[in-house]
């Protein structure tokens, strides 16, 4: 007899008490359903049901093999959805989360072609400077620069980014260009105000030693492009990503300093719930990002 459909009879006598009603559910008779139940108990030299005249029962072996059975069933369900879904065109809302400094400078112009290939998807993006979950706020995606340790989520790792301290002409100008990390000390450092690691700076020295420098200027805020502007208008020295402070630098507005430190990157992720995937619309977005980003690396970013 077919294995799946022994395993079904027998989780469906267990989560519905008996024969009569479990042959319901799965549209059987009562004694069809007994002999898959009669055949897996065969096949595995084991009895799994406790039957009296008035209930049915699993053993201590069968309560054991019913979560493990389960679990095979939903797997096999879930197979199958994957390859139906796998043959439907995306269509749909996409609701997507990302920081206002990546999202608004390289997801927006992105969004454009996406949707030109997929005109039956509409999507929702939210820019927000929140460490946002796509389980717990129900996005589809959230794309996240940086570390990530949550290991309950799927990641995308989409490009990495090249951070650099910069500061405008002007101020060095001023104040003098910094040679070696403790210059930073004397000087004005604008700063995340967000993040994980503090009002520091986690630098790494041309020798390899880890450094960190405390961050003491008079100015912080909670997103990217407000420090690049108040780098730009000579207000102090930032350590940003190449992805906001590039054109500002091709341009003369910006100038890098401590070139010779070795390069610090940080990776961009595609965040989504497990299982997700399936769906067309996340499908087709997380395959395009991977294009879209796939030759953005620290040389450029």
């Amino acid at each position: 007899m077919d294995r799946l459909m022994e395993m079904e009879a027998f989780a469906k006598v267990v989560d519905n008490g008996g024969f009569t009603d479990a042959a319901k559910k799965m549209g059987l008779s009562k004694s069809a359903v007994s002999k898959h139940v009669s055949s897996l108990e065969a096949r595995l030299g084991a009895r799994l049901l406790n039957r009296t005249t008035r209930r049915v029962s699993p053993t201590e072996i069968g309560l054991a093999y019913y979560d493990k059975a389960k679990q095979v069933l939903v797997d096999a369900i879930e197979a199958d959805a994957m390859v139906s879904c796998m043959q439907i065109a995306p269509r749909g809302s996409l609701r997507l989360a990302a920081s206002p400094d990546f999202g608004g400078n390289h997801l927006s112009s992105a969004l454009g072609d996406f949707l030109g290939l997929y005109p039956d998807v509409s999507v929702d993006m939210v820019l927000s400077n929140r460490n946002l979950d796509p389980v717990a706020d129900s996005f589809d995606l959230v794309i996240r620069v940086g570390q990530q340790q949550d290991s309950s989520i799927m990641a995308k790792k989409l490009a990495s980014t090249r951070m650099q301290i910069i500061g405008s002409p002007a101020y060095f100008e001023k104040h003098g260009m910094p040679t070696k990390i403790d210059d930073l000390n004397q000087h004005s450092l604008l700063h995340y105000s967000h993040q994980p690691s503090g009002s520091v700076w986690k630098l790494e020295s041309a020798s390899g030693e880890k450094r960190t420098i405390r961050a003491s200027g008079n100015l912080t805020a909670n997103d990217g492009h407000s420090l690049l502007q108040a780098a730009e208008a000579g207000l102090g020295i930032a350590y940003l990503p190449c992805f906001l402070y590039h054109d500002a630098l091709e341009s003369g507005r910006i100038m890098a300093a401590l070139t010779d430190l070795p390069v610090q990157s940080q990776d961009i992720y595609a965040m989504y719930p497990h299982g997700q995937y399936t769906q067309p619309k996340l499908r087709a977005f997380l395959d395009f990002l991977a294009e879209h980003f796939k030759h953005k690396g620290m040389g450029a970013w």
